[in-house]
């Protein structure tokens, strides 16, 4: 539980993250690879739960974007959770751990990035180009459990032009909640869940995630943008390097 609470609460501070604690921890622990995956990600839906219990309060959310970001990303969810357990471990976890990497550097070597909000590309091409940069981000969450909230983190503030406030709240509510609701789904269909370990794993989650989102929400763009720079680096290499 203390674990699960470590993970939800940095996770929800920062716009993703929480496989780097919670399911290394799992595995630590005695859980096989792919029970530890299942867990783990129905776990995770928990962390949506507490956001959005905090998230909604301040209505950053717009309606039409909101089905726009489950519409293109939900499928991609669906396909990853149905093919991870066939792709090598170690092969697309290194590759996971240079593009998390990659973007915590290039988040704290664009000092401006996410700080103001300046909606765009979400008619037209450049939607179409925006749609299919969230699929991928789709397919990543469903297969890779370590930080992949983080890349709609990303990708919302960069191409969408969000501020680091807005980016975590869709990246909470709608990835941790509807997005890997539907990859745990997929997953608790194809995999096993230790499900005697769900009490502990949820409320910890749940608590995390509403405290996390609560200090985000009071100190704003400029603590966010750290903590993901922070959380993205490590993750990173961790990944590497383990």
């Amino acid at each position: 539980m203390v674990a699960s609470f470590a993970a939800n609460f940095f996770s929800a501070l920062s716009g993703g993250g929480a496989g780097l604690i919670q399911f290394p921890m799992l595995i630590f622990l005695g859980l096989p690879f792919g029970v530890a995956l299942a867990t783990h990600k129905v776990a995770s839906v928990a962390l949506g739960v507490g956001a959005t219990l905090r998230h909604l309060k301040e209505s950053h959310l717009e309606r039409r974007f909101s089905l726009i970001i489950l519409g293109a990303g939900l499928p991609g969810v669906v396909l990853g959770a149905v093919t991870i357990l066939q792709v090598p471990e170690r092969a697309a976890t290194l590759a996971l751990g240079f593009l998390t990497l990659g973007i915590g550097l290039y988040s704290a070597f664009k000092p401006r990035l996410g700080m103001e909000y300046a909606p765009r590309n979400q008619h037209g091409r450049g939607l179409l180009v925006g749609m299919a940069g969230l699929f991928v981000v789709g397919v990543l969450n469903g297969s890779i459990t370590s930080g992949t909230g983080l890349f709609l983190t990303i990708w919302l503030i960069r191409y969408f032009g969000l501020d680091y406030t807005r980016a975590v709240a869709y990246t909470l509510i709608l990835c941790g909640l509807v997005w890997n609701g539907t990859g745990a789904l997929v997953l608790g269909l194809i995999g096993t869940v230790a499900w005697g370990w769900m009490p502990a794993l949820l409320t910890g989650a749940i608590i995390g995630g509403y405290l996390g989102s609560h200090l985000a929400i009071r100190k704003g763009n400029t603590w966010i943008k750290r903590a993901f720079e922070g959380v993205t680096i490590l993750i990173g290499l961790k990944l590497i390097l383990s």
